[in-house]
């Protein structure tokens, strides 16, 4: 056996033998395969003091071929004495590289067995080669052994993951994981079988093992002479050590297995049309009409609550051939509300025409669909899809938010019933695992995700849907591949030959370009809903000028005017919503006697103030490690009682608005209230049921969210937006107080929004109250351009962290190096971060500028991570939306 690591990542790719001849002789065009394994636990050496076998991505060359006596020898027996070292069970996927046997038709996607070691691992097939990697040897590859199941993902998907994978100059493994449901091969079981054709009579008392013999005892003890490995750990101590000696005498075998674990079933009552025809009295009519209206198929228990019925009831139902009541699997989802059936809407001339283009786009077609907040773009969505559900086709819609899936799944639910589907991160294993087994069997046919479920295996995709296409939260940028679900959205739609819509009322500066201005493509396309549905107006933006409230006197966060309008809210009955940019309850804390400020002993950063519940407890906590600590009496460097807190978050906001308006009741949304499965959903329910009059939030609430009773949107503090160092700082402003303002008048009831600042001459805050996304466009675009920032160039920034602060610099010193000589690339830095210290890691940038037309010649990376010594990690992020 032979390993191939890469040095930079500590990825190993590793390629299995067989004879010589038998490669001669394949016939086979592509006769080798690339899976991805997961391998067994090893125990793998924190300190060793022989370098030259130490699997360290800082000791072995990239491409390095190292024998497989480091990995089974070096690792597993370590030599040495004890305290050198400690050892640490670590588990992990790796790509392998096996022959294909004449008799085995294997595809990318399939689910196969393969030898490694003595062992049988499962493994999925990933890319088919038609010739071996350069330096590995023609007769140290081996063979697989079987194919368990077929096709376990779309055969179009190694073209998109290797698409990812270059373009993010990230190794193929990285990409897969990402892509792939946690947790497939842990549906798999490691098996030993008895060869007794193999013992010779009194064999075991050869044995020198204790384990070896008992494990045998057990094995024979049983007719097939075959236990999993998990049975014989819990039979035998000393189960590995056992287990090694009879493989190593041949007799027995480790095989694996796709385990097939008896699914969930429950009864499900089914509509069967024919049946209709019958004579059948008023109820019973009454009841398969509620069955229709929810989709024509129903758990048991679930018809009987909503159809107000009895099983006896619909056993008779079933007698007529009215309905079908049999066992189905219950695949574990993530489970909504009882949603009445939904009728398309009456669509505007705007929307119509805007479906009319959708639906006319065969192929692959890239279309910006820009309207304003509150101008129906869902139900375009809707019925953009519904004709293709009737052709047999998939849907895919991308959401930002995992808070914006659940209204949006209540929306298309009413409307297609269990054809939808939603998948997102905070899904469990199993719900993750189910959910993607069940969208490629083609028994969803409409996926409602976030980021990730850019990779749902949909087959026969028709149509791919961004909503809220501008978010940031589309872009990956805390791991590798540091990808933008738009960007993969875009490729899988030309993969698919679908349609790609890509929704927004402020449409990011690089969608806007790509499809508006020229040169732009024939299949790009920009379609306008400028109105709100049911010609509502967009709500008046009032601005407020912080500065003039303090001149008169008043130096509470409201102003006067937003008083005036929180008092008014409850006599109305209406509702509203307040926005503040940051979370907790102050930013800081301060000493008034000597100035210390109290930060986080593992970042540059201070400790913000939380404050739970009035006679809780009062923490300090970082906002990027998580640390946390009590809130002291006293300052802990000169023992003053007198500590101050300054600036506010969602928590003081509410604090606040509990003292002054106690008869408002309150609901707060921010990532402390929401960390709870189901938690979204069910503040949102408690809000829209009337139970709060004010919703109070961070970013969370400008993401698409439709409350119609909401006529009132106050922003507490829109400065914290404008003043970053961050050349989209303006973009991401306009963006956030546009969609909050949206909130606003969606209903029956007129809006109003109050935004509050101290710079009211800002030209995003003037944008904003004008309701003008094109002049904003026109000017910032103008400044992008000067500086030959994106759109309008293109960025990629490296990113390295050390807990060593000296050795992190010198590294982004060295690297910077590399690239002077490059043309057409202009170099930024190296330069430390904005916030040089996060979780102990100090952190250094090098950002590389080029044109857009124009791809440099770029180093090769491989000799780049070279370069970083132990200790020292490299991120390199292609198209980076955060650089400070």
């Amino acid at each position: 056996m032979y390993i191939q690591q890469s040095r930079a990542l500590t990825l190993f790719s590793l390629v299995a033998a067989e004879s010589k001849e038998a490669y001669k002789t394949t016939t086979n065009p592509y006769p080798w395969i690339e899976v991805l394994v997961d391998l067994p636990k090893i125990s793998q050496p924190t300190k060793n003091k022989n370098p030259q076998n130490k699997l360290s991505p800082n000791t072995l060359e990239e491409n390095q071929i190292v024998t497989d006596t480091i990995l089974e020898q070096d690792i597993l027996n370590e030599g040495g004495k004890p305290e050198e070292f400690i050892k640490e069970e670590t588990d992990y996927q790796d790509l392998l590289i096996y022959q294909i046997p004449e008799n085995l038709n294997i595809n990318p996607g399939d689910i196969l067995t393969v030898p490694w070691g003595t062992q049988q691992l499962g493994a999925i097939a990933i890319r088919l080669l038609s010739q071996l990697p350069p330096g590995i040897p023609l007769e140290k590859v081996r063979e697989v052994k079987d194919v368990v199941s077929k096709e376990f993902f779309p055969r179009t998907y190694w073209e998109l993951l290797s698409r990812i994978a270059t373009y993010y100059y990230t190794p193929l493994i990285k990409v897969i994981r990402v892509a792939l449901p946690p947790g497939i091969l842990e549906r798999s079981q490691s098996r030993l079988r008895l060869k007794r054709e193999n013992i010779p009579p009194g064999g075991e008392e050869f044995l020198g093992s204790q384990a070896a013999r008992e494990i045998l005892k057990v094995l024979q003890s049983q007719p097939d002479g075959d236990y999993s490995f998990q049975y014989l750990k819990r039979q035998v101590r000393g189960f590995d050590r056992g287990k090694k000696q009879l493989l190593d005498r041949n007799w027995v075998e480790s095989y694996f297995k796709l385990t097939q674990s008896k699914p969930q079933t429950q009864l499900a009552v089914t509509l069967v049309d024919h049946g209709r025809e019958l004579s059948l009295t008023k109820r019973q009519r009454e009841i398969l009409n509620l069955l229709a209206d929810h989709g024509g198929e129903l758990w048991l228990t679930a018809c009987v609550e909503i159809c107000k019925t009895t099983p006896p009831t619909l056993r008779l139902l079933e007698k007529l051939g009215c309905v079908v009541i049999e066992e189905q699997e219950r695949l574990r989802r993530e489970q909504g509300p009882k949603m009445g059936k939904d009728q398309a809407k009456t669509l505007t001339p705007d929307q119509s025409q805007a479906l009319e283009s959708i639906i006319a786009a065969k192929g692959f077609h890239k279309i910006l669909l820009h309207g304003v907040t509150g101008s129906g773009k869902t139900e375009v969505y809707l019925q953009a899809i519904a004709p293709l559900l009737g052709e047999g086709k998939s849907a895919l819609v991308l959401v930002p938010e995992i808070g914006l899936t659940p209204q949006l799944t209540d929306r298309f639910r009413a409307r297609f019933g269990n054809k939808v589907q939603v998948y997102h991160s905070n899904l469990s294993r199993g719900e993750r695992y189910d959910t993607w087994r069940q969208m490629f069997t083609g028994s969803s046919q409409v996926v409602i995700g976030t980021r990730s479920a850019v990779f749902s295996p949909l087959p026969n995709l028709g149509i791919i849907i961004l909503d809220e296409e501008h978010d940031s939260s589309f872009k990956q940028d805390s791991r590798i591949p540091t990808y933008h679900a738009r960007t993969v959205a875009q490729w899988r739609a030309e993969l698919e030959n679908c349609p790609l819509i890509l929704g927004s009322a402020t449409p990011s500066l690089e969608t806007w370009v790509d499809v508006t201005l020229p040169p732009s493509p024939t299949h790009h396309q920009y379609l306008s809903l400028p109105q709100r549905i049911n010609s509502r107006p967009l709500p008046p933006i009032e601005i407020v000028d912080m500065r003039q409230e303090l001149k008169q006197g008043n130096r509470s966060m409201f102003s006067r005017t937003l008083e005036q309008a929180l008092q008014e809210l409850k006599g109305k009955g209406q509702q509203g919503i307040l926005f503040i940019h940051r979370r907790g309850h102050s930013t800081f804390v301060s000493c008034r006697s000597c100035g210390y400020v109290l930060e986080c002993p593992n970042c540059d950063v201070s400790l913000a103030y939380h404050h739970l519940e009035a006679g809780g407890p009062e923490l300090l906590k970082c906002h990027y490690c998580n640390y946390g600590r009590s809130h002291p009496k006293l300052c802990p460097e000169c023992g003053s009682p007198y500590l101050k807190f300054f600036g506010s978050g969602t928590q003081k906001i509410v604090q606040e608005l509990n003292r002054q308006f106690p008869d408002l009741q309150v609901i707060r949304f921010d990532s402390d209230t929401t960390r709870n499965k189901g938690s979204h959903r069910k503040l949102l329910d408690q809000f829209a049921k009337g139970e709060a009059d004010l919703l109070v939030g961070t970013q969370m609430l400008t993401k698409g969210l439709d409350l119609p009773q909401v006529t009132l949107v106050g922003v507490v503090a829109a400065d914290g937006l404008l003043h970053l160092s961050d050349y989209r700082a303006s973009e991401r402003a306009f963006q956030t107080l546009t969609q909050v303002a949206g909130r606003a008048g969606r209903g029956e009831e007129s809006g109003r929004v109050i935004i509050q600042t101290y710079t009211p001459e800002h030209a995003v805050i003037a944008a904003v109250q004008n309701h003008d996304y094109h002049s904003f466009c026109r000017a910032e675009l103008a400044q992008r351009d000067a500086l030959s920032y994106p759109p309008c160039g293109r960025l990629i920034l490296l990113r390295l962290t050390s807990l060593d602060p000296i050795q992190v610099q010198n590294t982004a010193q060295i690297i910077a190096t590399t690239f002077t000589d490059q043309p057409g690339l202009e170099i930024l830095g190296p330069a430390p971060a904005s916030i040089l210290r996060v979780a102990n890691r100090y952190r250094w940038q090098i950002l590389l500028k080029f044109a857009p037309s124009i791809l440099p010649q770029m180093p090769d990376w491989g000799q780049t991570f070279q370069l970083c010594p132990p200790g020292v990690s490299l991120t390199i992020d292609v198209d980076p939306l955060n650089i400070i």
